[in-house]
């Protein structure tokens, strides 16, 4: 997902839909890039503790993990499993989190999940690859795809943000549901991923929408 490429993506955006043209001038150039650091192992480790918690507590449970399991850099699989649950807990997990990670770890180690050749799958196989592993579910696989694999053309139609987004952008009445957002969203491909990017900064910004 290099710098390039998302301006031309941006670029098709704005020629195939005016509603998200007049939305990407107002919100400026598109900064989603790829994460590149550490394993893909380690994003999804990431996003299992991301998950339900404030930022700052997520960040400081995820580098005790990185410390007591990893020895300061980023864990393997292996060394995950070397550790008893409660070696785990004291990171600062619960006992889901724990759990999800461990399962994780499991999958990657038995080779129910290829993780050397995600980036060679398609979308679909990959998705389908991640949601048998606990805590991980959809939606987590989709912004897998997004941030981590450099994948342009992702739909998360659950994503609140994105549905709230579309809602400014299209200046609906009401919130769209998954059918109403897939249908808004054919304009969007094969840039899908980049059209909700603007979506989620549609939400995010002071003046509600207006332009």
């Amino acid at each position: 997902m290099k710098a390039s490429e998302v301006n031309a993506a941006v670029d098709v955006l704005k020629a195939a839909d005016p509603n998200m043209a007049r939305a990407i001038e107002a919100l400026g150039a598109c900064t989603m890039r790829r994460n590149r650091d550490g394993t893909h192992f380690d994003h999804l480790v990431r996003a299992i503790v991301y998950q339900q918690v404030s930022g700052a507590a997520a960040r400081t449970i995820h580098g005790r993990f990185k410390d007591q399991i990893g020895a300061g850099s980023h864990p393997t699989p292996e060394q995950v499993l070397s550790y008893e649950a409660e070696a785990l807990r004291a990171c600062g997990l619960s006992g889901a989190k724990t759990a999800a990670i461990q399962d994780l770890a499991r999958h990657v180690v038995d080779g129910r999940l290829p993780m050397d050749r995600l980036h060679r799958m398609r979308d679909d196989d990959v998705i389908a690859a991640l949601v048998p592993v606990r805590g991980i579910g959809v939606w987590t696989a989709q912004m897998f795809l997004m941030f981590r694999l450099g994948r342009f053309d992702v739909l998360p139609v659950l994503d609140l943000g994105v549905r709230k987004g579309a809602q400014r952008i299209y200046r609906m009445r009401t919130l769209p549901d998954a059918a109403r957002l897939a249908k808004v969203a054919r304009t969007w491909r094969p840039y899908a991923s980049i059209a909700s990017w603007y979506c989620w900064r549609a939400v995010d910004t002071d003046d509600g929408g207006t332009w």
